[in-house]
């Protein structure tokens, strides 16, 4: 066993801090330092550079030119609907690939949903995926998607124009502007860029997917939906052009009555794995690389609505919806039309392309830093075989190659956000001077470069 203040030092990001102090409220100081944010480094800086809002722009327009792209829409159409939709982002990301040196593939993913409620008819539905295989982990996998279908008022309506500028070109535009980057530049995990459809019809492309991948074995350890990522303008006029909304659960939607027990000991309802990959994200997405705000809500979604992370959550799987900071509901889900002198309808002019650029950044700095970066650490224990007044934590050792050890993080119960890190070297247990009963903790890898993993939250073991 290592003790945390006889254990080797990790790599630091950000320099380095005053001894941590006492918070107040009776609370004595604790070991460790205040936590400091994973700055970008050149390599983040020069990707998010190259991220074009021109290209965004034009991706958008051009989803809105198929004129529907619903998912009852026709599927064989060259240049109108769902299918013409399909077909053209397929072609687009098998161009992105060409430039991967045959790390990323680029595939059309069929199945055909039978009918139920919104779907009246068995339809053949088709999730167009890239994924870019990891160099060095590639069994790990973090998954980025958008949806490409689109709807108007009547969610039934396959014919009338549907534009879906908004919801979801604006969501599309990101993913692939990503894969157009990231295809050129090798990643230790693998990532997946993916357009689904049946979303606006009750999340079945995603869902499929989802599916698939638990049924495979999949280690998809963050998922990202960008979901109506296109504008700052609120119905009011309020602008809020640098805020992007994170939405992540608190109790896991997969949860088993065993482990719903295991939290309700432990307090853990603002710790699951959903709620560590959002704060990932505000950790390494909120700097003067994205000049964007990560604002995280304490939710899975919002009220009346849900977008595809729901289906990997669903499967157990980390993840969260990305969205507009202010919506205006008559651009969305609405027949293009003018009513009392007002436009309706998902139509381009409503979008802020500028906004969608600093999305995709923020989307691109979390994808580069989870790829890059090492594992969340498995099998974190706090244990619990005796009544102490410290506390004892241990995992499993990650395969990364370029692992170089672990920090523990811990934060007031009342706390929202981990506060202080301690690094403990390359260690699989450590003991720390502070009583598990006051504080949280959690356990975070760092690798060689110093970039960090999302923490994992220990569950309590007797041995």
């Amino acid at each position: 066993m290592a003790s945390a203040s006889a254990a080797a030092a990790v790599p630091l990001i950000g320099g380095g801090a005053a001894p941590a102090s006492a918070s107040g409220h009776g609370t004595p100081a604790g070991p460790g330092r205040p936590i400091q944010p994973q700055r970008p480094g050149r390599a983040l800086r020069a990707l998010l550079g190259e991220i074009d809002r021109r290209r965004i722009e034009a991706i958008v327009r051009r989803l809105v030119a198929f004129g529907t792209r619903h998912t009852l829409s026709t599927q064989d159409d060259p240049v109108r609907g769902i299918g013409a939709a399909r077909d053209w982002i397929f072609d687009e990301l098998s161009g992105y690939a060409a430039a991967s040196g045959g790390r990323m593939t680029v595939e059309k993913q069929s199945y055909t949903q039978e009918a139920g409620p919104r779907i009246p008819v068995p339809t053949v539905i088709t999730n167009v995926m890239a994924t870019l295989r990891g160099t060095t982990s590639p069994d790990r996998v973090y998954v980025i998607s958008g949806h490409y279908d689109s709807r108007v008022t009547d969610v039934l309506d396959g014919t009338s124009d549907s534009p879906g500028a908004n919801d979801d070109a604006s969501g599309v535009a990101v993913v692939m502007e990503l894969a157009r980057l990231f295809a050129t530049r090798p990643t230790a995990a693998t990532l997946v860029f993916t357009a689904v459809a049946g979303e606006e019809q009750g999340l079945f492309g995603s869902a499929f997917q989802a599916r698939e991948y638990k049924t495979a074995g999949a280690d998809i350890q963050g998922m990202f939906s960008n979901d109506i990522v296109g504008s700052s303008l609120a119905d009011d006029g309020t602008r809020d052009p640098r805020t992007i909304r994170l939405f992540a659960e608190g109790v896991p939607t997969a949860e088993t009555p065993a482990q719903a027990s295991v939290r309700q000991s432990v307090g853990g309802e603002n710790d699951s794995p959903s709620r560590q990959l959002a704060r990932f994200v505000q950790d390494v997405a909120e700097n003067d690389a994205t000049g964007m705000d990560v604002r995280v809500i304490y939710r899975r979604d919002r009220y009346l609505r849900g977008s595809d992370h729901i289906s990997y959550l669903q499967q157990g799987y980390p993840a969260g919806r990305f969205t507009e900071p202010n919506e205006d509901f008559r651009h969305q889900h609405q027949d293009v039309r003018v009513e009392g002198g007002v436009q309706f309808g998902d139509l381009p002019e409503f979008c802020d392309f500028g906004f969608i650029t600093r999305v995709a950044k923020v989307n691109g700095a979390a994808l580069w830093s989870l790829a890059n970066g090492p594992g969340t650490p498995k099998g974190v224990n706090i244990l619990t075989a005796a009544l102490t007044n410290d506390t004892t934590l241990r995992w499993q050792r990650g395969t990364d190659p370029d692992l170089a050890g672990y920090e523990v993080v811990w934060r007031e119960t009342t706390a929202p956000e981990w506060t202080h890190v301690i690094p403990v070297g390359d260690v699989t247990t450590t003991t720390i001077d502070l009583s598990k009963d006051n504080v949280f903790f959690g356990v975070r890898a760092v690798d060689r470069d110093g970039l960090r993993s999302p923490v994992a939250f220990p569950t309590p073991a007797s041995s």
